[in-house]
């Protein structure tokens, strides 16, 4: 059995991480097939994939991303002829293709001329134009569809005669939840991850701090952990704001990380502020993986990760003073949400955990390895 993994990415943020996963999960399910990735260039993400991949293979692919659309889609059109046969080749020779994100163009288009072999994962919800380029191109390949939340199978649609369905990223969380909780006796510590940008909105929570009183901005500890892709403007613009918000002693920013776990062993609570849709929030499921509270906005999918008053907070986008009034809340009365990080392990086992995405991916693949087998390529038994 020959299974090739398709991924735009390189590093180690959410998308990058569930890539991870489901190469894992398909090593573990077809132990001895043979599982080839294709990036787009080297970077952290690759040791982390050798364990599980036969092989890593470094090769150009049309990727579709909202820096520079334009253009890549007129002037950059010219290379997509040969990637889509370069995509078609790999189709051709693979019993199953695992394409991870809407926006690998090259062999979603090459998915269509050889049907029943290509499982497409969707983690993201644009807007406007671009979700329109997207879903036609999803309708376009044929491909099966797994969903990585109903809010991002809202979004896109699909016909009801598609072969789609929504599986919950699950995350290899740590073998015990952080201990103790939050006080009052010292700083609350409040984490934001995740890349720079204005969909995860680091500028609204520099916003809602600054605006707490004084008396409670100073018993807050902030750490925005992440990093612009190829934008080093972007991560400037936020540092100065940070010191234009007389914040500098309060927040710090700090650059993206491999490993985030002693990040969420430190803190007490981890915001997504997010005021473009998520379609689903893997901070905040491993935030609840450590037993750490999460505070979302009610969009995309984070609210199908948070349970609002039990496990989190969940609170309206579009500014900063709902993130105002829920940290001033969280300062006043830190009894009122003590067993919040208890109850968000809870939900993490129960939805979230690897073993229950590891199960709602391995029934997504085996349709098209089943018409691998039916196409008289034999097949390795489930293993």
């Amino acid at each position: 059995m020959i299974i090739t993994c398709v991924h735009q990415g390189f590093e180690l943020y959410g998308s990058d991480r569930c890539f991870i996963e489901t190469v894992r999960t398909l090593r573990a399910a077809y132990p001895a097939a043979r599982i080839d990735v294709v990036l787009p260039r080297h970077g952290p993400i690759v040791p982390a994939l050798r364990p599980f991949a036969s092989r890593v293979v470094i090769e150009p692919l049309w990727i579709l991303r909202r820096k520079g659309l334009g253009r890549r889609l007129t002037v950059a059109s010219i290379a997509l002829p040969l990637a889509v046969l370069r995509a078609l080749r790999r189709i051709r020779a693979s019993d199953l293709v695992y394409i991870n994100t809407t926006v690998v163009a090259d062999y979603l288009l090459a998915a269509r001329l050889l049907p029943g072999r290509s499982i497409v994962h969707i983690h993201e919800i644009p807007e406007g134009a671009v979700l329109k380029v997207l879903r036609g191109l999803i309708r376009w390949s044929g491909a099966d569809v797994v969903f990585n939340s109903h809010a991002t199978a809202r979004a896109y649609a699909l016909p009801a005669r598609a072969n789609a369905r929504v599986v919950y990223n699950g995350i290899a969380g740590p073998a015990a939840p952080n201990r103790g909780g939050y006080d009052g006796s010292r700083p609350l510590r409040v984490l934001m991850l995740g890349r720079i940008s204005r969909i995860k909105g680091q500028d609204v929570l520099i916003e809602a701090v600054a605006a707490l009183p004084e008396a409670l901005r100073r018993r807050i500890e902030l750490r925005i952990v992440g990093s612009a892709f190829e934008d080093d403007a972007r991560e400037r613009a936020l540092a100065g704001r940070i010191v234009a918000a007389g914040l500098a002693e309060q927040v710090s920013l700090e650059p993206f990380v491999a490993d985030p776990a002693p990040l969420y062993r430190w803190a007490d609570v981890v915001t997504m502020p997010s005021q473009r849709p998520e379609s689903l929030g893997r901070v905040a499921i491993e935030a609840m993986a450590y037993g750490v509270p999460p505070l979302v906005t009610a969009i995309g999918g984070l609210p199908e990760v948070v349970e609002h008053g039990r496990t989190g907070w969940i609170v309206p986008p579009g500014g900063p003073e709902p993130i105002t009034r829920a940290l001033a809340d969280m300062l006043v009365d830190p009894a009122a949400w003590r067993g919040f990080g208890q109850a968000a392990r809870v939900r993490y086992e129960t939805l979230f955990s690897e073993a229950s995405a590891a199960d709602g991916i391995a029934a997504a693949v085996r349709a098209p390895l089943q018409r691998a087998r039916e196409r008289g390529r034999p097949a390795v038994s489930h293993g």
